[in-house]
C-alpha cells in the first residue's frame, strides 16, 4: 500500500478535525523522534513500531530489560512490523522488546485520553504485539463514537528466553527471574514516562490481557507485594487469565527446567549460565520446546510460567489477593463456562484410549489425569477435589453435567482460569467486576470475536457485542463498565461485585445478572489448597 502523503492526510482529515489545527504525527522522546501514521478507512493514528528497550542479547538475555538505544540517525518511521521474540510457531528474533499504539487523532490542543496497556496471550509459550490495520481489540475503540482511548501493545519474552527459572539464574549479577513480566513492567513505565506525547493520560492507564496475557495482568496487579511506586496503572481488566502453577524460583519442579535446559544444550556444568547466555538462539529454542512438549497434560502450568522471585513476585497469588496487596483500584475479570477444555485430554470424552499419553472417559482414567495435575495432593485432599467435582454436578451456568470431560475441564477451568480471575477481580481497593461468557461453544478464546478483531458477528449480533465490548471500553475509560452503557434498559448491566456478590453473564440473546455462590465455595477450597498446587 502507498504512503500518505503529509498533504494527503490533511485532506482526509480535513472533515474530522478544523483546518486550523494539525493531527500530531511526529512524537519526540528522549531517544529519538517517532514518525506516526494515520488510516482514513479507521480513523486511527498508529505507530506500529517502536523500541522500549534494548535488544536482550549477549549478556543481557536473561536479564531485566535496559534502556532503549538512542536512535542518532533522523526520524524514526514507526509504520512497520517487528519479530516475535523467539517461540513455537516461528523462530523469532532476540531484537524484539518493541511496542505499538494507535488512538482516534489527537491534537495538543485537546484533553489527555485514557490508556490501555494490552498483554497477549500464548501460554507463556508464544505470541506477539506486532499488529496490522485495523489493529486488535478495534472494535472495543470503535464499539461507540464517544470513545476515545489509547491501546498500546508491547512485545514481552517469552518461554525460556523470558521465564528461565533456578538458582543460577538468582544467584547471577546480570540475570534476573522472570524477564518476561520485567519486560511487560518496563513497558508500563515507559508508557508513565512518554504517552503524554501521543495524548494519553498517564494517571489514567489500565492494563489489559486474555489467556496468558490475563496471567499477566494478574502478574503486574500483585507484583511488588501490592506497592509499585511509583503506580503505574489503577484498572486491570484479566479476560480469561491464565495463572498455572507458580512455583518459587528454588523448588525442585522450577530447578529441574534449568538442569534440563542445560543439559539439552550441552550447558552443563559450574559455568552453565555462561553457556546458555552464549548458546545460539536455535539451540535455546528447540530445547525450550522440547521441554515444553514433555509436560503437556501432565502440568496445569505448560511448563513455562512466572515463579515467585521474592524480588518483583514476592508472594503468591492467593496470599496477596487474600491480604488485599494489589496495584488496582478497579478490577475486572472475565472467564468462559467451558475453557478448561482446551487444555485437558482430549481422550477424556473418548470410551476407547486416545491421544498421546492415552486417556479415556472411565473413573479410572480421570484419577490418571487428576493425580498428575495435582501431584503434591494427597490421597485425602484427592478425594476431596472429587467431591467438590462429583461425577453429576453443576455450577452457576451449567445447568447439570454428567461426563468424565466436562468434570476435569471443569476443575482445570477453576484452578488456572476462573478461581485466578475471581480472586484478582475481588481484590481490587475500591470496586470489582466479575464476569463468565456463556455463548456455545464457551471455550477459551471464543469471547474474543466479539471484540478482538473486526468480524460480521459485530453487526450480527450488536446486542452482545456492544454490551460486551461497551462494558470493557467503559471500564478502561471510567473504572465503571456501566458508566457509558450502550444497551438499554431491558438488559442488565455489570454488578459490581462485592455488594452484590454477582457476576456479569454473557448469554445468548442478552445478559443476566447472577449469584456467585458453586464458583465461591469451589475457589475457597482452593485457596485453603494453595500450597500443594501451588498458586
Amino acid at each position: 500500500m502507498a504512503r500518505l502523503t503529509p498533504l494527503a492526510i490533511f485532506s482526509a482529515l480535513s472533515f474530522l478535525i478544523p483546518w486550523t489545527q494539525a493531527i500530531q504525527l511526529t512524537a519526540s522522546l528522549e531517544y529519538g523522534t517517532f514518525q506516526g501514521s494515520y488510516s482514513p478507512e479507521y480513523n486511527i493514528s498508529y505507530y506500529r513500531k517502536i523500541p522500549y528497550a534494548a535488544p536482550p542479547v549477549g549478556e543481557n538475555r536473561f536479564r531485566a530489560p535496559q534502556p532503549p538505544i538512542p536512535i542518532t540517525n533522523g526520524i524514526y518511521d514507526s509504520d512497520q512490523s517487528f519479530d516475535m521474540c523467539p517461540q513455537r510457531t516461528v523462530n523469532g528474533s532476540e531484537d524484539c522488546l518493541y511496542l505499538g499504539l494507535y488512538s482516534r487523532p489527537w491534537t495538543p490542543s485537546q484533553p489527555l485520553r485514557p490508556v490501555v496497556v494490552v498483554y497477549y496471550g500464548g501460554a507463556f509459550i508464544q505470541g506477539s504485539a506486532s499488529f496490522t490495520i485495523p489493529p486488535s481489540a478495534y472494535p472495543v475503540l470503535n464499539v461507540s463514537e464517544s470513545n476515545n482511548i489509547i491501546f498500546v501493545y508491547p512485545n514481552y519474552r517469552v518461554n525460556t528466553f523470558g521465564f528461565l527459572p533456578g538458582r543460577e539464574i538468582a544467584a547471577s549479577k546480570t540475570s534476573d527471574l522472570n524477564p518476561g513480566l520485567l519486560d511487560q513492567q518496563a513497558a508500563l513505565i515507559w508508557t508513565h514516562k512518554y504517552i503524554k506525547q501521543f495524548g494519553g493520560d498517564p494517571k489514567n492507564v489500565s492494563i489489559w490481557g486474555q489467556s496468558a496475557g490475563g496471567g499477566s495482568v494478574v502478574a503486574q496487579v500483585i507484583a511488588n507485594g501490592g506497592k509499585t511506586h511509583p503506580p503505574l496503572f489503577t484498572k486491570a481488566l484479566a479476560s480469561s487469565p491464565f495463572w498455572p502453577k507458580a512455583y518459587k524460583y528454588n523448588e525442585p519442579e522450577a530447578q529441574a527446567l534449568y538442569d534440563t535446559m542445560a543439559k539439552l544444550t550441552g550447558c552443563e556444568g559450574k559455568n552453565s549460565l555462561a553457556c546458555l547466555k552464549a548458546v545460539d538462539v536455535q539451540t535455546l529454542r528447540d530445547a525450550s520446546l522440547i521441554v515444553s512438549s514433555s509436560h503437556q497434560y501432565n502440568t496445569s502450568s505448560n511448563t513455562w510460567a512466572p515463579v515467585i522471585d521474592g524480588k518483583f513476585l514476592t508472594q503468591s497469588l492467593t496470599d496477596a489477593t487474600r491480604k488485599g496487596e494489589v496495584n488496582i483500584d478497579f478490577g475486572f475479570s472475565m472467564y468462559n463456562s467451558h475453557e478448561g477444555e482446551n487444555f485437558i485430554p482430549p481422550g477424556l470424552k473418548s470410551t476407547a484410549n486416545a491421544g498421546t499419553p492415552p486417556f479415556n472417559s472411565s473413573t479410572a482414567s480421570f484419577d490418571v489425569w487428576l493425580g498428575g495435575f495435582l501431584p503434591r495432593f494427597s490421597k485425602h485432599g484427592i478425594q476431596r477435589v472429587k467431591t467438590l467435582y462429583p461425577e453429576v454436578g453443576s455450577t452457576e451456568t451449567i445447568s447439570s453435567y454428567n461426563t468424565t470431560y466436562e468434570r476435569a475441564q471443569l476443575i482445570y477451568r477453576d484452578v488456572v482460569l476462573a478461581c485466578p480471575a475471581y480472586w484478582t477481580a475481588g481484590a481490587a481497593h475500591k470496586k470489582s467486576y466479575v464476569g463468565e461468557y456463556t455463548i456455545s461453544p464457551a471455550k477459551h478464546a471464543s469471547d474474543t470475536i466479539y471484540w478482538n478483531q473486526v468480524n460480521a458477528i459485530q453487526k450480527s449480533d450488536p446486542l452482545i457485542y456492544e454490551g460486551y465490548a461497551g462494558a470493557f471500553a467503559s471500564f478502561f475509560q471510567t473504572g465503571d463498565p456501566n458508566a457509558h452503557k450502550l444497551t438499554n434498559a431491558s438488559q442488565p448491566g455489570v454488578p459490581e461485585y462485592r455488594s452484590t456478590g454477582k457476576e456479569f453473564v454473557v448469554a445468548e440473546g442478552g445478559f443476566q445478572n447472577v449469584k456467585i455462590r458453586a464458583l465461591r465455595e469451589r475457589c475457597e477450597f482452593w485457596r485453603d489448597s494453595a500450597k500443594d498446587v501451588p498458586f
